[in-house]
């Protein structure tokens, strides 16, 4: 089993960036905890983190070919990139959406989800802890769905 893990735009500033938001985990701890759990799990973790929305685009439709599942942080593209989530409904895998902060207690343009309707499910608010628990639940999904 493989899962794409899609990082937006900004987030390789993670550790740096906002940290009262976003916490002092770089995307490099992110992407080894992950790697880790889905070594646990006996699942392959593809990472990838782009800040251009036609980058991202491309990786889902290439997770779309090659993986069983997305989780994905589209980032500030969250609340209006319309590609990306056409991109996420043509795509024949269940995909997780991702926030680091709770989006629900921030602005409110950041407060809707344009990807959510088209995503199986969505954890936010974990800091860190956000993608791991996504992939936990992804597993549990893609699992489920199999028996």
């Amino acid at each position: 089993m493989k899962v794409a893990v899609l990082h937006g735009p900004n987030l390789n500033l993670l550790g740096t960036r906002e940290p009262g938001h976003y916490g002092s985990a770089t995307l490099r701890d992110i992407e080894d905890r992950l790697r880790e759990a889905g070594d646990r799990a006996g699942i392959e973790i593809d990472c990838v983190q782009h800040n251009g929305e036609g980058e991202l685009i491309d990786e889902i439709h290439r997770a779309g070919e090659q993986a069983d599942g997305i989780i994905i942080n589209p980032g500030a593209y969250t609340h209006y990139s319309i590609a990306i989530r056409d991109a996420l409904a043509a795509v024949q895998i269940p995909a997780v959406e991702v926030h680091l902060s709770h989006i629900h207690r921030r602005e409110p343009f950041r407060r809707d989800s344009v990807v959510a309707p088209v995503c199986v499910g969505g954890i936010w608010g974990f800091g860190a802890r956000s993608y791991e628990l996504a992939l936990t639940a992804l597993i549990q999904y893609l699992r489920d769905s199999a028996s």
